[in-house]
């Protein structure tokens, strides 16, 4: 069970959706061949109450008022918060990183890229591209030229790390001529990465401390290339806020009520208050104070021993997808050769000291990440914040997990405008204590759902929905958990209430522009199948492999509302097939799309879709629609990105002069290696992940 190529099915096999089986392996541990985490027995809010809404009827709170837990005082009972940061090396612009998008949209005059199965980056006529870094480049001022034959953790601690995801821009100057970007490295693939790779336990130690070190994030200063949409690392000057984070050696504070909790202490942290290095980033968010926020997420697969947890615990870590069957889970990476920590028989609770947000201050190299416990413990795609009207900031989040579920995150402070030291230093406290919800949805057409994807005769998939409270400060809304239990264990809380099992929840972000949010749905094979849930409303489709976008309006636009409505504007896959719907709009000029998994939002509040493992059978890429007007679901293909490999990102400038995009896992097909690599992506030799800057040749804004 050593050798990770044994464990490989038939090579080329896509036996998950469309993924390859390499993916599989190194990404998520094999998720999908272990059984579904959440076995609870769920009612939906349509089993529940008996509601006849309109098309775009609402569900006021007193109708639903006796289903929502703890509906008063939802954003007081905070427990108490740790001291932000001192912030004394910050140099923080003078930008309003709230600033709001436009409401409308632009006119998308591009001529779409077609599927392809190109070893390229493919970006529509008139635009031009360039690799801004790619893994083994240098972050910090010094670092060693990558060299496959020599990696150490020291060297990689120095250098861009692996499968880059989430891609966050921040502007250091008001023209945008000089910013930061922060970007998320999610996994490694040791396949890819070490010559004459044979098996996890034939690398040597320090190789292993590569691996590791390659995880985590990294921030580099970029310039803008003379009035272009081009960017490019900065070469000259000190680069003082270029900076790695990794799984290896940096250290996290613990902020919020389960901070210090028995279930975060260890031998070597007995406080609970102190976590070295960060799992499995996926995607995240850059929040109206000027810092980032980053989801761990599957972090399970890092972790051995949990075979010998007791009963009790072994509950706990196979809710969150832990083995706790064999002592070396299938595809184990053995990083407990390098450190014992992850090593459950000897330090049981160091699994729930990953599955948290993160956040981290870019204009502050001294400063040390934190962990927020008050946002819940789950495999977490990312976070994203807006400020309500009332003042109070609201985070949104997924749970990348089949079956599992949507949250937001209500501050019990108010925002304070502005990037004074004061303000800062308050603001950087918001996400440390508020209230966690959890969402219940309930349908209109409830009864008209067979799972082939056809719209009822109301002519949409929509309903109502609430939010039902978890937890507030160090108050437990579930009963028979405690505030740290719930916020620990927060898929078990969310059973508890009677969530709403979703189809991968990945990206859940609002738009600045209308309050409007928007969720990413991947894709659920097991829909439907086996003694699994059916399909239902909000996800219509048995075996969905394709996935949808959901869009929740709050109610009241107030997102702090406790109830709202929702309605699906694009369910994905060919647009000639029946069961896909894109908000109406003529099918026969829509891109195809399949397996959405990150949104962003540009200026005017046009939606782009990045794909992770198009099942339709051609490379994954970018997209956009507008979300407002005519145009709505007017869906097209702006790029597509090389052989094997995921769009993450995206992030546009607010200038809407450039989209950047990260290219995760090029050439990751079963059977590749570094020697024999599937992808030549991007310099000509061996596959490298790496981050993209496109832009509009004459200057003007992307996608118009």
């Amino acid at each position: 069970m050593s050798d990770r190529r044994r464990l490989l099915p038939l090579l080329g096999a896509n036996r998950h959706g469309s993924r390859d089986s390499m993916t599989c392996l190194y990404r998520c541990g094999n998720a999908c061949d272990h059984p579904v985490p959440n076995t609870s027995d769920n009612q939906y809010l349509g089993d529940m109450i008996s509601t006849e809404v309109s098309r775009r009827g609402v569900v006021r709170a007193g109708a639903i008022g006796a289903l929502v837990l703890g509906v008063g005082g939802s954003l007081a009972g905070a427990g108490a918060a740790s001291a932000a940061p001192a912030g004394t090396t910050a140099d923080v612009p003078e930008v309003d990183f709230a600033a709001r998008q436009q409401s409308g949209s632009r006119a998308l005059t591009f001529k779409a890229v077609p599927p392809n199965k190109l070893d390229s980056l493919i970006v529509p006529n008139g635009y031009d591209h360039s690799v801004v870094l790619r893994w083994g480049d240098e972050v910090v001022p010094g670092a060693p030229a990558l060299d496959v034959h020599n990696q150490t953790g020291a060297r990689q601690s120095k250098q861009f790390g692996y499968n880059n995801d989430f891609v966050g821009v921040l502007p250091l100057t008001s023209s945008g001529k000089r910013v930061l970007l922060v970007v998320n490295h999610e996994y490694t693939n040791e396949d890819l990465m070490f010559p004459g790779f044979t098996s996890q336990d034939a690398l040597t130690v320090e190789q292993v401390k590569a691996a590791m070190a390659a995880h985590g994030l990294s921030v580099v200063e970029l310039e803008r290339v003379d009035d272009t949409g081009e960017y490019r690392v900065r070469d000259n000057g000190s680069r003082k806020y270029n900076r790695r984070i990794t799984a290896l050696a940096t250290k996290f504070d613990v902020t919020g009520p389960a901070a210090g909790s028995a279930y975060l202490q260890t031998a070597a942290d007995p406080k609970g208050r102190t976590v070295i290095g960060t799992l499995n980033n996926c995607a995240g968010g850059i929040t109206p104070w000027g810092t980032v926020l980053s989801g761990e997420e599957n972090f399970n697969q890092y972790f051995v021993g949990g075979n010998e947890a007791s009963a009790d615990v072994k509950a706990k870590l196979s809710r969150y997808g832990i083995d706790t069957t064999n002592r070396y889970p299938s595809g184990s990476r053995k990083w407990e050769r390098a450190d014992e920590r992850f090593d459950l028989a000897k330090h049981p609770n160091e699994a729930n000291r990953f599955g948290w947000i993160v956040e981290v201050d870019p204009f502050d190299p001294e400063s040390r990440p934190r962990k927020h416990t008050a946002l819940g413990r789950f495999k977490h795609e990312g976070a994203n914040v807006i400020v309500a009207k009332n003042g109070h900031v609201v985070a949104y989040m997924g749970d990348d997990e089949r079956f599992d579920y949507l949250y937001k995150f209500v501050s019990d402070k108010k925002f304070e405008k502005g990037n004074s030291n004061k303000a800062r230093e308050h603001n950087l406290t918001l996400l440390e204590s508020g209230t966690l919800y959890v969402a219940k949805l309930g349908y209109t057409s409830a009864a008209e759902i067979d799972g082939s994807g056809k719209l009822p005769s109301d002519g949409a998939f929509n309903g109502q929905g609430q939010w039902i409270k978890l937890v507030s400060g160090d108050q437990s809304f579930v009963e028979g958990m405690t505030a740290a239990e719930v916020l620990t264990f927060t898929r078990l809380a969310g059973d508890k209430v009677g969530a709403t099992k979703m189809d991968r929840p990945e990206d859940v972000e609002p738009s600045l522009a209308t309050g409007k949010v928007y969720v990413a749905l991947t894709n659920n094979t097991a829909r439907g199948t086996g003694s699994n849930p059916k399909a239902d409303e909000a996800n219509p489709r048995t075996s969905n492999r394709h996935g949808h976008i959901l869009e929740l309006v709050e109610d009241g636009g107030d997102n702090t509302s406790l109830t709202f409505t929702w309605s699906l504007p694009i369910v994905c896959g060919d647009p000639a097939d029946p069961a896909t719907y894109f908000s109406g709009y003529d099918k026969t000029k829509v891109s195809p799309i399949s397996c959405p998994d990150n949104v962003a939002f540009d200026s005017v509040g046009n939606l782009w879709i990045s794909t992770d493992g198009n099942a339709l059978g051609s490379n994954d890429g970018l997209f956009v629609t507008p979300i407002e007007g005519p145009e709505k679901g007017h869906l097209k293909q702006f790029l597509t990105v090389p052989v094997g490999g995921e769009t993450c990102g995206p992030f546009i400038t607010s200038d809407d002069r450039s989209v950047f995009v990260a290219v995760q896992h090029p050439g990751e097909i079963s059977g590749a290696s570094l020697e024999n690599p599937a992808s030549n992506w991007p310099d000509g030799d061996f596959a490298k992940p790496g981050v993209v800057v496109t832009w509009r040749v004459d200057g003007g804004p992307i996608g118009a």
